[in-house]
């Protein structure tokens, strides 16, 4: 299976510190945080990940080069301006091929298992599902006791930006719009075809400059 990361957004919560860097490089315990996805993705087995970028997306291809040095080969989908969440995936089909891949969001920090998410026949997502934040209190889905994904329903859990996604949710979207993942999820939970589950450890949304400091001086005391 491949791997892609979301690594194209402008990083706009995260001003000023992306002013002149892209949000990927920003570092974390002495690497940018997303040495720290390439490190954990080739400890679980990944080989070939696909990376989009876009604003300032050449400061992240040369920093990290063909991948080789993490053991991993990395394809770059270059966007001009930034696609969205569905509208990058789209975009990178041409890299990522006609199977399941995992997808990463570039903002995350987490103890997740990315060897375990797997695709069951007939679905086009699996996602990791995290409790409730402060900072998003109403949760994006419903997770039933069957390990199915619903957008009605209580009680409701956060998308942890980590799942396996099947190239045919984005397929029909024309390539170079801009488009966001959430309505496909959306409707394709409505389908039956989104099943998931809760992971209780540990994940951050490396979101803005406090939480990425709260995460740096964390990982610094262990």
């Amino acid at each position: 299976m491949k791997a892609m990361i979301l690594a194209a957004g402008l990083g706009s919560r995260m001003r000023p510190l992306t002013d002149h860097c892209p949000k990927p490089l920003l570092p974390v315990a002495g690497k940018p945080l997303i040495e720290h996805h390439l490190e954990r993705l080739a400890a679980a087995g990944f080989r070939e990940v696909v990376i989009n970028v876009s604003y300032r997306g050449e400061q992240i291809v040369a920093a990290l080069g063909d991948g080789q040095r993490f053991g991993l080969r990395l394809s770059f989908s270059r966007e001009p301006t930034p696609l969205e969440t569905a509208g990058g995936l789209r975009h990178a089909l041409a890299l990522l091929g006609d199977a399941p891949f995992l997808l990463l969001n570039g903002d995350v920090w987490s103890d997740i298992d990315l060897a375990q998410p797997t695709l069951t026949a007939g679905d086009l997502a699996h996602l990791a599902m995290v409790a409730t934040t402060d900072f998003h209190p109403r949760g994006d889905f419903h997770l039933d006791a069957d390990g199915r994904l619903h957008a009605e329903g209580e009680p409701r859990l956060v998308y942890a930006g980590v799942g396996v996604i099947h190239p045919q949710l984005v397929a029909d979207l024309p390539d170079g719009e801009a488009a966001k993942l959430a309505p496909l999820l959306l409707a394709a939970m409505r389908a039956g075809r989104v099943g998931g589950w809760h992971h209780r450890g540990d994940w951050v949304d490396v979101g803005t400059p406090q939480r990425l400091a709260d995460l740096e001086s964390r990982l610094r005391r262990a």
